[in-house]
């Protein structure tokens, strides 16, 4: 070993240590490496950790396991990363095959799963997948093309980790892996899943799976299906489960542990207990955190919170989601109209609501048809369908700019003048439109998280004409300064009145464009349409349309006898 290395190791200068090593070839570090292991592990792992990625990676493949072990257990989940990623898939896999599960589970990346699976390396693949999270593990399955394989790997996975797979995989992969499945295992999974992870699976399943599905249920279970399916599909209870626990006033606390410990595990939450009569009238909650806290023999009643925030069956999805995020509630209980407690909407369905809705809004603000697949696995000709029909209305409409220019032929001629108004129609228009885009978005979700209301529309009114005097008035002069340095209109016979047309109009253009902006979500929302279907598409055409209507009134007012 180099004497000038050992010296730096010693100084603890393990950077220029690295940089020293950088000259060396694989073979003669690994060999420094495995003498450091043996003699100063503590030593060896910040040296490791300097060494370049690349450097490190090419050495790795030449020691021995226990060393290899040592060295990527003490390196960070970066550092780890920057290595691996230096590594061929055959490799890794090479080097996966050693180790022990917890370092697998940090090394093994999507890549190297699928070169274990084609191997039939069960021996790494089965430990590494019980280990890992079923959402991951659904990505996993997704990248798998043969079904043969999609078979393979569910059947090695745990019972309830397998089911906790199927309901997070994509439609297709998951009428993939049925197709696959002989009757026994459906029913096995079928078993695993809650109710409405089973109700959300047939409403995106076609015909013959959902009659296969249903057949593998049990006949309760096939009731409570059909109930959870009469309801509208944006309504609450079309994404309630009916699997809550559920409490009597006259029980103590021990009694509820009791009721707790027998029902859980058919329980999608059991953090938040609902206190109901023999009707299933809704009384109170009690918490966990309440049961815990109170004497054993405590009556229910005694201790439950009789002010409880709920919904009812028909109401919005989306207003249900918005409440538990707004009262930050792992559940809230829905009821029907004579609050008879029907079912629970958990916080992780309400987040996936709220994340379908704002996806549904960016489409609608960019004037495409909202879709359900994800882009990458919808076909050209359906994005082509979900995009025409708006871009055909907005070419109409847009020819309403063209009659304009068409109308003011003889103002934008103007010898000298007319050149110089035609060149700054685009920065007007689109100042303006930017401008109007910029007050719909700040309404529109203003209205989706209840900030704003049609209530306020005087007061947001005469918020935006103060902004928009404000931004119009130092976008103006920004404007006219640049017009007469950069454009030179100084030089031009009557310029600055040239400059102060195109200012004026770009002034009074922002004014009217942010006041557009800002109302026609809020008259969009009071005739119960989407705010986000009169966004940017929209107020940009129809403030295209009105900055040209106002700019030739001014061009032709003030240069039309000059």
């Amino acid at each position: 070993m180099e004497k000038e290395l050992l010296e730096l190791l010693s100084l603890f200068n393990y950077e220029e240590a690295a940089r020293f090593v950088e000259k060396y070839q694989p073979a003669e570090l690994a060999e420094i490496i495995t003498k450091l292991h043996g003699t100063d592990e503590e030593t060896l792992l910040p040296f490791c950790s300097a060494i370049e990625s690349e450097l490190l990676a090419d050495t790795l493949v030449l020691l021995d396991a226990d060393v290899q072990e040592t060295i990527l257990s003490g390196l960070r989940d970066y550092e780890l990363e920057k290595v691996m990623d230096e590594m061929s898939v055959d490799e890794t896999v090479e080097i996966i095959e050693d180790m022990p599960e917890e370092l697998v589970r940090r090394i093994a990346e999507l890549d190297d799963i699928m070169m274990l699976l084609k191997d039939r390396n069960y021996a790494v693949l089965k430990p590494l997948l019980a280990s890992m999270n079923a959402i991951d593990l659904a990505e996993v399955f997704e990248e798998t093309e043969n079904d043969t394989d999609l078979l393979l790997l569910f059947r090695i996975l745990p019972k309830d980790l397998a089911a906790e797979t199927f309901i997070e995989m994509d439609s297709d992969v998951t009428k993939r892996l049925i197709d696959k499945l002989n009757d026994r295992e459906l029913k096995a999974v079928m078993d695993e899943l809650f109710l409405d992870d089973t109700v959300d699976l047939i409403e995106e399943m076609p015909a013959s799976v959902v009659k296969r599905v249903l057949a593998q249920s049990d006949q309760e279970t096939r009731a409570y299906i059909n109930e959870l399916l009469k309801y509208p599909k944006d309504s609450a209870g079309s994404i309630m489960t009916i699997e809550f626990v559920s409490l009597r006033p006259t029980m103590t606390v021990d009694d509820a542990f009791e009721r707790i410990r027998r029902t859980a595990i058919d329980k999608e939450t059991i953090y938040t207990c609902y206190v109901i009569d023999p009707t299933n009238k809704l009384l109170g909650l009690v918490t966990a955190k309440d049961l815990m806290l109170a004497p054993k023999t405590a009556l229910i009643e005694e201790i439950m919170n009789e002010n409880v925030i709920y919904a009812y069956t028909e109401d919005d999805k989306e207003d249900v989601a918005r409440k538990i995020s707004d009262y930050g509630f792992l559940a809230l209980p829905i009821v029907d109209r004579e609050m008879r407690l029907v079912g629970i909407v958990t916080v992780d369905d309400a987040m996936t609501v709220l994340q379908e809705e704002n996806t549904e809004d960016i489409a609608k603000m960019a004037a495409v048809t909202p879709t359900e697949k994800p882009y990458l696995k919808t076909s050209i000709w359906r994005i082509c369908l979900n995009r025409l029909p708006w871009l055909l209305i907005l070419l109409v409409s847009s020819t309403f700019s063209g009659l304009i220019i068409s109308a003011n032929e003889t103002t934008l001629n103007m010898p000298v003048y007319g050149i110089i108004l035609t060149a700054c129609m685009p920065m007007l228009m689109g100042t303006g439109g930017n401008a109007g885009s910029q007050a719909s978005a700040m309404i529109i979700r203003g209205l989706a998280v209840k900030e704003v209301e049609f209530a306020d529309f005087w007061r947001v009114v005469w918020k935006e004409v103060r902004v928009s005097i404000l931004l119009g008035a130092m976008l103006s002069v920004a404007c006219f300064i640049k017009l007469l340095v950069i454009d030179s209109l100084y030089a031009v016979t009557n310029g600055m009145l040239v400059a102060l047309v195109i200012c004026l109009s770009m002034f009074v253009t922002i004014l009217f464009a942010k006041l557009i902006g800002a109302m026609l979500p809020l008259l969009a929302k009071k005739c119960r349409l989407d705010p986000a279907v009169v966004a940017s598409p929209f107020i940009t055409t129809i403030v295209d349309v009105l900055s040209l209507t106002i700019y030739c009134a001014f061009a032709v007012w003030f240069l039309g006898a000059v």
